[in-house]
């Protein structure tokens, strides 16, 4: 069978002899025959004295070889106690705090669109409280129901949401469970970029239990969560992957100083890799709000307004209309509606800071407390005035009454769309046609 049948795979046929058949010799390369006969014959002296030094040496049998073996002695990991004060290993760190790491497992039940799916989402946690209390990521368990907790030694809870804070991406979690091993919480005020740290959690949510080392990259990183949502960060080149969300990030003290939650990946706008940039947030950024939340279910002294805003169109700031974030509606009984915010009023200031989107105005808002009065600038049908607001508390009550009126409104719209003859667009311009922030 020739090698060009096409029964033949390529690698079948490229180990076969080649192909086609030789042909017949001819005369005027009798003088290169005679040459390579010569070449033959010297290569043939040297083989035949070859195999003479050989029979001297024992013949072409197994000749003896030595491997070498280490000597030393392997000793198990000395389990060091965290006290804050002895710098540990790598390994002893892992030890250490391998029982206070959990996997959070969970399914989401709604997606986007509201359909319902079961789809397993898998994240990472770990203990802060003897008698079950867990801290994780406010995006491991955002949307997802049956959570279940998991420890290294094969022992699972059921978990329930005690509270979060979106905003910061944090969420407590509660077992029914006692005599845990939780985290010794350290110091990251004091953390330094070229320290080395230890992460430790379920990379991909199925490697579980996996420790990746690296160093301090950077300090005070801000980065982007979405929906106007900016928080502190930490950069490190330890591997950080899907998964990880959630679980802790340890000094070589063994101290927790951290809560690993996010990564830089391509975004398909460059075809160069991205390796060795992840973030966590800072352990003193969150400590008082992991208590309020386990306390009251909350965050207690969070600012709120009542009000949804969205951000100005371009097109109307060239007729005249500022920048800022837009009013779209205003909740009854809050502190916008009680300083006499309208919907339509677009706010440009806040305090001494200026906005250019709905996205300033949150991030403005997260540097006063329930109970601030501060001085809001409003426009308002080509005119330009102080407004004073006195913030209320942000809870699950204001929130709840908040999505309440959001809906009815929505009902509402609906029906005056419905009612609307066939064809006729509604009245009005939107000056703020992007995605709405309830705040």
């Amino acid at each position: 069978m020739y090698p060009n049948d096409s029964s033949f795979s390529r690698n079948e046929w490229e180990i076969l002899p080649s192909y086609p058949p030789q042909r017949a010799p001819s005369r005027k390369k009798t003088g290169k025959k005679l040459a390579a006969l010569c070449l033959i014959c010297a290569l043939g002296g040297g083989l035949v004295g070859g195999a003479g030094v050989a029979l001297a040496n024992g013949g072409f049998g197994p000749r003896e070889a030595t491997i070498y073996e280490s000597g030393r002695v392997y000793t198990p990991v000395k389990v060091a106690k965290v006290d804050g004060r002895t710098a540990m290993t790598v390994d002893q760190v892992y030890e250490a705090n391998l029982p206070s790491v959990v996997g959070v497992n969970g399914d989401v039940k709604t997606n986007y669109w509201g359909q319902t799916v079961s789809n397993p989402v898998a994240g990472s946690g770990f203990v802060i409280t003897e008698n079950g209390y867990i801290l994780t990521n406010y995006h491991v368990i955002d949307g997802v129901e049956d959570l279940k907790v998991s420890f290294s030694d094969g022992t699972s809870y059921d978990a329930v949401v005690v509270g979060g804070e979106e905003a910061n991406d944090i969420a407590v979690l509660k077992i029914n469970a006692s005599g845990l091993t939780p985290v010794v919480v350290g110091d990251s005020d004091r953390l330094r970029v070229g320290e080395q740290v230890v992460a430790i959690g379920n990379p991909l949510g199925e490697l579980t239990f996996t420790l990746t080392a690296g160093y301090v990259s950077a300090l005070d990183r801000e980065i982007d969560m979405g929906g106007g949502m900016v928080i502190n960060v930490m950069q490190t080149d330890a591997a950080i992957n899907s998964g990880n969300s959630g679980g802790p990030i340890f000094n070589i003290y063994g101290e927790c100083i951290g809560i690993t939650n996010a990564k830089y990946s391509n975004n398909g706008s460059s075809d160069a890799s991205i390796e060795g940039i992840g973030f966590a947030i800072p352990i003193n950024d969150v400590r008082n709000m992991v208590t309020d939340i386990m306390e009251h279910g909350y965050v207690t002294g969070k600012p709120f307004l009542g009000i949804q805003v969205g951000n100005v169109d371009p097109a109307a700031q060239r007729y005249g209309v500022p920048a800022g974030a837009g009013i779209m509606s205003v909740t009854p009984g809050f502190a916008a509606h009680k300083a006499g915010i309208q919907e339509g009023d677009i706010v440009t200031r806040v305090g001494e800071s200026a906005l250019s989107s709905g996205n300033d105005l949150i991030s403005a808002l997260e540097k006063y407390r329930a109970g601030d009065t501060i001085t809001f600038t409003i426009y308002r049908n080509g005119e330009t005035f102080p407004v004073e607001v006195t913030l209320d508390e942000k809870s699950g009550e204001s929130v709840q009454a908040q999505e309440k009126y959001l809906e009815q409104r929505q009902e509402e719209e609906q029906k005056a769309q419905q009612d609307l003859p066939q064809n006729q667009p509604p009245s009005g311009y939107q000056i703020w046609p992007f995605v709405p922030y309830p705040w």
